[in-house]
């Protein structure tokens, strides 16, 4: 029962969200505004996550070629490595955190702007992880 609470919760949330950034999106209401300040957030993110590594240092990439070299899914899950070593500090983790709220804030725009629910899309794409599993392999 308590999660039905959560979903009914999470979903007014999602709601909510989609509701408030309808309301306060003015300058960039076109679908062609929203699609470049996605993709001008998605760089943002990107720099702010390379900004860590490169200015601050609390985290660092160490990439190298994964080995695929495994019998089943689930140990080939396990062995890959996300190359990042380290962990966020408190300022570069703010700035990232912001960097994807305002990419939430657009993706939420082009939602309203398209008639799609974000809560629609985020329980379809759970729902395919659920069903897939492993085998969803993105």
């Amino acid at each position: 029962m308590g999660r039905n609470i959560e979903s009914i919760d999470e979903n007014m949330i999602c709601d909510e969200f989609q509701e408030k950034v309808s309301e306060v999106l003015i300058r960039h209401k076109s679908i062609l505004d929203i699609i470049t300040k996605l993709d001008e957030y998605n760089a943002r993110i990107n720099r702010a996550v390379m900004k860590s590594v490169t200015s601050c240092g609390c985290i660092s990439i160490n990439a190298s070629k994964q080995k695929y070299n495994t019998d089943t899914l689930e140990e080939l899950s396990r062995s890959l490595k996300n190359h990042v070593d380290g962990e966020l500090c408190e300022v570069c983790r703010e700035k990232i955190e912001e960097e994807m709220g305002a990419y939430a804030f657009y993706l939420a725009s082009l939602c309203n702007t398209l008639d799609i629910s974000l809560w629609d899309v985020l329980i379809k794409e759970f729902d395919n992880l659920k069903t897939l599993g492993i085998y969803n392999l993105k």
